[in-house]
């Protein structure tokens, strides 16, 4: 069916006199009869959801029947009384109701009238909530209503959106006289009230709409940012709809389109949502997106998922809706508190100015005489700190001629050399950024950036999407150069101090991920458009090789850091030589960091922030010595146990009576820090006894350090302890000694990646441990946590693979499975049924993945090597995940 004619279906389905005749009856049968005139509505409302009616229309329809079924209500029990009314107030004031949104009602008496009806009225509520009609009403005059607005915002919002739909429309007049400008809320006050409203309101999802689960209503780019300039345009204007505005010069027709659109689309979006869970859902949770998408016609394609192509639409919608939020606030603003065109501007230069704290343009016609200004006025927002921004009136101006930012211009010399400047001047170059991608001309100038905006990944690891999560990643390395932003990182802030380019690291910030959703390898495809870029852009060659070589090598670090032993000197040589110098080293490090820690804010912790900073020492390290002389082992272990001696102040020979007994393994695999924490708490262990130390130690977050005799079970049993105290395991380090004791290092962080705050709760993981460990067996935990909501709705298949590490005389098995609570404990006891050692792990949850790295030896502490042994293990871990029955 097209739209227009589900439209009209839709008009003469929820007829006023269509519902009228559905409730017309006898009394007996009433309840029933309203009951299922309710319904049918919500049963054809979805049908015309479904035939692609339009979502004005649904919403409407909805409040229309609910108006029918009220009114009817309202006359059986109450009737004609010129001293009530019932009014409709907030969204269903608007007329607007989805399925299940609220219905918000106000009975309005006057003074004195209430009385001889309240039991009728009571009536009425309890045949209501028979019915299944579920309102929220409140039962006031004209005068309690200016007293509860006067001192509650949201209250006289919501009166403010009224509608009569029974009752004496003089009472109507009354409370809009109550209600106005000259006894409550003026304009001025009602506007600079929302303003604060609305900030407050984004501030809570961090100012951005582009988050993995965004909510529909809330969120920056929302339905409530539409709602706030109705409101304010109501307020001052008397504007009752978004034509109305459009009447008043302050939208133009296209503006008023795009308004409608996005609102349409945010409707049928909640409708969607509304639909499919029976309830009032607002949020878009990943248990919803991929119905959704369905039910928008999406289907999976080769580069992107449905539920990723519909998201990216999403988080397009909403930037549009930003943007129009800025402008029009910005318009009613000029209007309501007082008008920049009585202040004299400041010229900038032959084509802008300042005025009132914004970047003006001087002509209407600047960006078609020059359409490289569209660049230009970024680069003077740069310049220019104390300005606030740019003004209505040209960001309309940007809006109406941004079409003229394209391929003629973008091969322009004075084009890319202002573009380029942003880079090299670097102050206020996120703000500048943000904006030009906000007001849609970063795209324009960057087609390969305008593929990624909106482009989200389907998975719990990318909180943002591409283009938000690309300009955090340059924010990031603008305060490392930034001195009062110093003790955020101190140790890249003293790094970057280093860098003699700094532009060119900015660059690699912004293309590392631009090659995403195109199929293929991104970071290669990111590369290759970065170095084209530089070259047309007038660098160097030089210049241009350092952006693709870290473009093309972003992940070069962290990949090594958490997925490789990096206490190993020969895994650190390697990594040194393929960054081949100290230089590059430094550019990586930085934007290495800068990455994580835009990428997921439960990613970047003092442990993942402590293992990069010492992969970088050591790698620095291995360039001065040079990497052809890799640093002996021996070496390694005799300087930190002399830095673990001067640490803890502890003899050398009283030491050594522990030392003696543990391998190199040990010392490489702990710093001196925690030698010397784990130092004086073996010396006082009882022989044959368990030892559960709990601490903040090196910078690596809460490290537990377990030291027991060894025993089958041994780490399935710890792991699982941990599980069920609800933490999660960040690195495991894994010792045994020559006669049979285990010395086994966690990093642990809560369940939500926050850190370990109390002593309480560092002595309750201490004393489970301990309980659990001691004696002479061990005995399986069942980990009784259950995982997220949003861990159970993605569906990782497990896999598990072998090979051998011929250097380290052990055997590696890969794991890749789903997340869940208790996966390292169930994979210890797969190891201990085979009868096979754990020498080390590295734990990487990647979202939803869990993607673990496991260094395993025979009893004999010698590698696996028989094929068939390994491949009936890598079969084992995969049933016995896949039987756990929450993966």
């Amino acid at each position: 069916m097209e739209i227009s004619e589900a439209s009209a279906e839709t008009e003469a389905t929820f007829g006023a006199n269509s519902i009228a005749r559905r409730l017309r009856g006898s009394d007996d049968g009433r309840v029933a009869r309203f009951r299922d005139t309710l319904r049918w509505g919500s049963e054809r409302l979805m049908a015309l959801f479904h035939e692609g009616a339009p979502a004005d229309s649904l919403v409407h329809a909805r409040a229309q029947l609910v108006d029918e079924v009220l009114r009817a209500a309202w006359q059986a029990h109450v009737g004609d009384s010129d001293g009530l009314a019932l009014l409709a107030v907030g969204g269903y004031g608007r007329a607007e109701l989805l399925p299940h949104s609220d219905i918000d009602l106000l009975v309005l008496h006057s003074d004195g009238e209430l009385e001889p009806h309240r039991g009728a009225v009571e009536q009425l509520m309890a045949f209501l909530w028979d019915i299944g009609l579920e309102v929220g009403a409140s039962v006031r005059s004209p005068g309690d209503c200016r007293e509860l607005a006067r001192d509650d915002l949201s209250i006289f919002t919501t009166l403010t959106e009224h509608r009569l739909l029974a009752g004496n429309p003089a009472l109507v007049e009354t409370l809009e006289q109550e209600l106005g400008p000259d006894r409550v809320w003026p304009s001025d006050a009602f506007f600079r009230a929302k303003l604060d409203e609305q900030a407050a309101r984004h501030a809570k999802f961090d100012d951005t709409g582009y988050k993995l689960e965004p909510n529909v209503k809330e969120s920056p780019g929302g339905l409530r940012d539409i709602q706030t300039v109705a409101w304010v345009a109501k307020r001052h204007f008397g504007a009752r709809t978004l034509a109305d505005l459009r009447e008043r010069g302050f939208l133009s027709k296209q503006e008023c389109d795009e308004l409608y659109a996005g609102q349409d689309f945010l409707w049928r979006v909640r409708f969607a949502l509304h639909m499919l869970t029976g309830r009032e859902e607002d949020r878009l949770l990943f248990d919803h997106q991929v119905r959704v998408a369905k039910l928008f016609g999406y289907v999976d394609a080769d580069a992107s998922l449905a539920v990723e192509q519909f998201m990216q639409l999403y988080y397009r919608t909403i930037k549009m809706l930003t943007c129009l939020n800025d402008m029009l606030l910005q318009l009613f603003e000029q209007a309501i508190l007082g008008d920049p065109e009585a202040i004299d501007p400041e010229p900038i230069n032959a084509r802008f100015c300042i005025r009132g704290g914004s970047i003006e343009a001087r002509q209407d016609s600047v960006f078609r005489e020059h359409p490289w200004a569209l660049i230009e006025i970024f680069v003077l927002l740069q310049r220019h700190p104390e300005v606030q921004g740019i003004s209505a009136g040209t960001l309309r101006l940007i809006r109406r001629d941004r079409r003229l930012v394209d391929e003629g211009l973008r091969e322009t010399v004075h084009a890319r050399e202002l573009f380029i400047t942003m880079f090299r001047e670097g102050r206020g170059l996120t703000r500048a950024l943000r904006r030009m991608n906000r007001y849609g001309v970063l795209g324009r100038y960057l087609p390969s950036f305008g593929r990624v905006i909106g482009h989200m990944q389907y998975d719990l690891f990318h909180t943002l999407t591409v283009d938000e999560h690309t300009l955090y990643v340059v924010r990031n390395l603008r305060r490392m150069a930034m001195q009062r932003f110093r003790e955020e990182l101190p140790f890249a802030h003293k790094v970057m101090q280093r860098v003699p380019r700094r532009d060119l690291l900015y660059l690699s910030g912004l293309f590392h991920d631009i090659g995403k959703g195109q199929g293929g390898d991104h970071s290669t495809l990111g590369a290759e458009t970065a170095r084209r870029f530089c070259l047309e852009h007038g660098l160097s060659h030089a210049d241009a090789e350092l952006v693709d070589w870290l473009v093309r090598n972003h992940l070069l670090m962290s990949l090594t850091a958490q997925r490789q032993d990096i206490s190993d000197p020969e895994i650190v040589n390697d990594f040194a030589q393929k960054v081949g110098s100290r230089a590059r080293l430094d550019y990586l490090f930085l934007l290495t960091c800068a990455d994580i820690r835009a990428t997921n804010p439960k990613l970047w912790n003092s442990w993942r922030k402590a293992l990069l900073e010492e992969l970088y020492r050591a790698t620095a390290a291995a360039f001065d010595r040079g990497t052809e002389n890799p640093q002996d082992t021996r070496e390694v272990v005799r300087e930190r146990r002399e830095q673990a001696l001067a640490a803890s102040g502890i003899p050398p020979e009283r030491a050594e009576s522990v030392w003696k007994r543990f391998d190199a393994d040990y010392f490489m695999r702990h710093t001196p820090d925690e030698l010397a924490w784990h130092l004086p708490a073996l010396l006082g262990a009882e022989s044959g006894g368990t030892l559960a130390l709990v601490d903040d130690v090196a910078e690596r977050g809460t490290t537990v350090f377990v030291y027991t005799r060894d025993r089958d079970l041994l780490f399935a049993v710890t792991t699982g302890v941990l599980a069920q105290l609800g933490l999660t395991i960040l690195d495991a380090r894994l010792n045994t000694t020559a006669d049979g004791y285990a010395l086994d290092s966690y990093v642990v962080v809560e369940g939500d990646g926050g850190a370990i705050d109390s002593d309480q709760r560092r002595d309750e993981i201490r004393s489970a441990l301990q309980s659990k460990l001691t004696g002479p067996e061990l005995h399986s935990v069942r980990v009784s946590q259950r995982p997220s909501r949003q861990l159970r709705h993605f569906n990782t298949p497990t896999v598990a693979h072998h090979y051998q590490d011929d250097g380290r005389d052990r055997t590696v098995i890969e794991l890749v499975s789903a997340d869940r609570p208790g996966l390292l404990s169930r994979v210890g006891e797969v190891f201990a049924d085979h009868g096979v050692r754990l020498d080390a792990a590295k734990i990487a949850t990647i979202g939803e993945r869990a993607e673990d790295i496991f260094y395993i030896t025979d009893a004999s502490q010698r590698p696996v090597e028989d094929e068939t042994r390994l491949e009936a293990l890598c079969a084992a871990l995969v049933e016995r995940l896949k039987d756990s029955g929450d993966g």
